[in-house]
This record gives C-alpha cells, structure tokens and sequence, in this order.
C-alpha cells in the first residue's frame, strides 16, 4: 500500500511538472537555451584557463629539473601522444645481462646502458644512465668532446641506475664502488666514502637489487636496494662518481659510449 501511494504521489509530480513547463512556453525554452550557453561559455572559459596553467605548470616544473620529490621513482613504460593515439615506448635491454631499462627514470630520458665486468669476465651489474633532455638541448649539437665533457661535470643533473646481475655481499659492493671513488677524490671529502656505505643497509644484493644514484651539482640522492633515499653533500664527491662512469677509465666502456651516442641522439 505505501508502495502504491507512493508510486502515485511521484507520477502526479511529474504530470505537475510537465504541465508547469509545457505552460511557460517558448519564454522557458529561450531561458533554458539562454543558461546552456551561459554555461558551456563558461566551461569553455574555465577549461582553457586550466590547461594553459598546467602547460605553464608543466614547463616550469621541467625546467627546475624534475623536483626531488620525483627521486627514487622508474617508469616500467613511458609513453607519448602522437596524433591522438597512445604509443608506448618499450624499455632497452642491456645486450650482455638482458636486463631492461624504461626510458623514463625520475623524470629524466634514458641515453644508454652497459654492463660493469669485474675480473674479466664476471657481470656484476648492469648499469644505464638517464639525463635531463632541457639541460643537453645545446650540448647535444656540439660533439663527442663536448658531450664527454658535459658528462664529467656534475651540475649536468643525470640519474645513474645499477641493477645487479648476480648476488653480491654488501660489502663488496660498497667496497667496490669505494675503490673506484678514493683515488679520483685527490685525498678530499673522504669522510663522505663512509657516508655513502651507511646508505646501504646491511643486507647482501640479490640478483636484480636496484640502486640509484641521482647527482644534481653538489648533490647525490641515494636510493638503495631496499627503497631507503639519502643524500651526500659534496661536489668532489659528485664530481669522482661521475668520472667513474664517464672518465677515461670508466668501469663500464660499453655504457659510456652508448651514453654518448644516446645524448646527441635526444
């Protein structure tokens, strides 16, 4: 029964209501026409006032070079819009270990990879570098020499990504990475070689343990094997990580000329 009252009240609502605008006539559908275009006006307004802003938003953004908020975060898949339709942008594979690498790393673009041999003939790591694209615009058209160049200094942002191929202690890692550093910091900063091996918790890498080092001038973020992120304050420390990998004596050749092939191809 309520059911039923209920039911009738609604269908006597909406006679009352058809009524009511049936009756008001062509004045109500100009006013209705009226407020729809008032309306979409205004959408029309607003949406292109917001998509200005973040383009604006965007720029800026990219032109202060990715902020630190955005460290310790690697894309699975990047993608680009190209005619409306969505293209997905598959990640490299290092040749010598098959590891994958995604072309976005902390909002910068992947230039190459390579793999760190120890003893002549052990793949410890596989190892690949992302750069800012807005900070190599000109550097890119200037040559081998000057990309080299620009690669040693660490005011270059460039996020250098290290997955292991194989089990590995801690501390051999951490020795290692510290053998190649000492004797390019010209007896500076070491204090900072201490630094950088408290950053590694004490647990052994596993075959496909990542670590991340982000270096911005003076700046190193950290990120370690078990997400944990650190800084090193230090621009003699920056500046030996840097020509550890991209020096005359890298410790992966391979790596350091795909980098250079993969910036003056951006």
């Amino acid at each position: 029964m309520q059911r039923l009252l209920s039911s009738a009240a609604g269908t006597a609502t909406r006679r009352s209501s058809s009524r009511a605008f049936a009756s008001s006539g062509p004045r109500a559908s100009a006013a209705s026409a009226s407020t729809v275009r008032a309306t979409a006006a205004a959408g029309t307004t607003h949406h292109g006032a917001a998509a200005a802003l973040a383009a604006l938003t965007g720029v800026t953004a990219l032109a202060l070079g990715y902020r630190e908020f955005q460290i310790s975060h690697c894309d699975a898949l990047s993608s680009e819009k190209t005619g409306g339709d969505v293209v997905m942008l598959s990640p490299t594979k290092e040749p010598s270990t098959g590891i994958l690498f995604p072309r976005l790393c902390n909002g910068m673009q992947f230039v190459g990879c390579g793999v760190r041999v120890k003893w002549g003939f052990v793949k410890v790591y596989a190892v690949g570098t992302y750069m800012d694209p807005i900070a190599m615009a000109a550097v890119k058209k200037e040559g081998d020499k000057a990309v080299e160049k620009a690669l040693l200094d660490p005011m270059y942002p460039r996020t250098i990504r290290i997955v292991m191929n194989r089990s590995l202690s801690i501390d051999k890692y951490t020795a290692a990475i510290v053998e190649a550093l000492e004797p390019r910091m010209n007896g500076e900063d070491l204090e900072k070689l201490d630094e950088f091996k408290k950053l590694n918790p004490p647990v052994d890498l596993i075959e496909g343990a990542e670590m991340e080092m982000t270096i911005r001038g003076d700046t190193m973020l950290y990120k370690n094997s078990a997400g944990g992120v650190g800084a090193i304050t230090s621009h003699v420390f920056c500046e030996a990580m840097c020509d550890v990998y991209y020096g005359n004596d890298a410790v992966s050749p391979a790596h350091k000329e795909e980098v250079i092939k993969g910036v003056q191809a951006m």
